[in-house]
């Protein structure tokens, strides 16, 4: 009994409370939306969804109690890997919906850019760590270059989603790490000089995308038909939502990949205005804490890394909602902790757990 009890308190101590409570009540009002999505095919998806977050929680408890030191040294060996795993999928990925971006093990099957969201700031996390007594403009651009190689591979698949927060994850360690602002300025006035060409590399149906953004009744039944379901959707939730399971969009097979990148219409839809009050209030606190952490973390590597999660959970929520309210092109990102699925939810629970790991180990500075 008593080993048992020290056990409990060994693992329970690491536990950030504020963060699990907020993590737990997405996660709660996701299972709700789930089932609602997908009720007419019974509770399949359900009991997947329980089986997903009980895994990614027994991780995130993992990472918890693992220090900040210890996650350092497995950085360069998981960037190292998830770079040859994305060149084995350009070189042996299996095409899903004309997109190359799973590579099969024989036993199982990965998406290895999934692996970056992770690798990619615990890399440069690590490497800004290393050269902490001395940044230069050198280590600026290495760190580019690092950022580079994995996201290139990403849109080559093409996954113009994940590469979107494979980039924003490397970019905000670089900003955190002291990038100028006359660099940030730079970069920016000649992205938007090279949008022209940049357009010309798009994949048609990426193009089709922006256009239809601009003008979604051009193809009302094609490309246009999901932002015009969606929208309709949370337009019609109005202030206090249909309630539960009352979605005449979601049960009428309306929405499109309602329980996944379109859950946000569904929820929109069935808890209204109040609904995503209380939805915009929980991803805030999320946000909020995570900065918390990360400004009171013990290390270089430990602010970089906390920042870079917190504010990748920012761009996931606001691109998902973005996406679905027709402010932005529709891209494959999740509503984070609220979609179905497991790897997301995986990747999502790691990220948490290693903010956990910073807070409950922040007296503990070593270089």
């Amino acid at each position: 009994m008593n080993h048992i009890k020290r056990l409990c308190v060994a693992t329970f101590s690491h536990i950030d409370l504020p963060l699990l409570l907020i993590v737990s009540a997405l996660m709660g009002l996701g299972l709700l939306t789930v089932y609602s999505a997908t009720s007419s095919d019974g509770f399949g998806k359900l009991d997947n969804q329980l089986i997903n977050m009980a895994v990614s929680m027994v991780l995130m408890l993992l990472v918890a109690r693992t220090p900040p030191q210890t996650l350092m040294r497995y950085a360069v060996p998981l960037y190292l890997i998830g770079v040859v795993l994305l060149l084995g999928v350009t070189l042996f990925g299996i095409v899903v919906n004309g997109s190359r971006r799973w590579l099969s093990l024989g036993f199982v099957r990965i998406q290895p850019s999934e692996i970056m969201k992770i690798a990619m700031p615990l890399m440069l996390a690590w490497y800004f760590h290393k050269h902490e007594a001395l940044l230069k403009a050198r280590h600026f651009a290495t760190a580019a270059l690092i950022l580079a190689v994995p996201i290139l591979l990403i849109l080559k698949q093409p996954d113009l989603g994940t590469s979107l927060l494979v980039g924003a994850a490397g970019f905000f360690v670089i900003f955190f790490a002291g990038l100028p602002w006359k660099v940030i300025f730079g970069l920016s006035a000649a992205a938007g000089a090279a949008l022209p060409f940049a357009w010309t590399l798009l994949h048609d149906y990426q193009r089709r995308r922006v256009l239809t953004l601009l003008d979604p009744s051009s193809d009302p039944l094609g490309a246009g038909y999901h932002i015009i379901q969606s929208t309709i959707a949370i337009g019609s939730g109005g202030l206090f939502g249909k309630g539960w399971l009352n979605g005449s969009q979601t049960h009428l097979e309306f929405i499109p990949e309602k329980h996944t990148d379109f859950i946000f219409a569904v929820f929109s839809e069935e808890w209204g205005l109040l609904g995503n009050g209380i939805l915009l209030l929980l991803f805030t606190l999320l946000i909020a804490r995570g900065l918390m952490i990360a400004a009171a973390a013990g290390t270089l590597f430990a602010r970089l890394l906390a920042g870079s999660i917190t504010l990748v959970l920012f761009i996931y929520a606001f691109v998902n909602m973005g996406m679905v309210s027709g402010i932005l092109p529709v891209v494959g990102v999740p509503l984070p902790f609220i979609s179905y699925g497991g790897t997301a939810l995986v990747m999502l629970m790691l990220g948490i757990g290693i903010l956990m790991s910073i807070h409950t180990h922040r007296m503990l500075v070593q270089k």
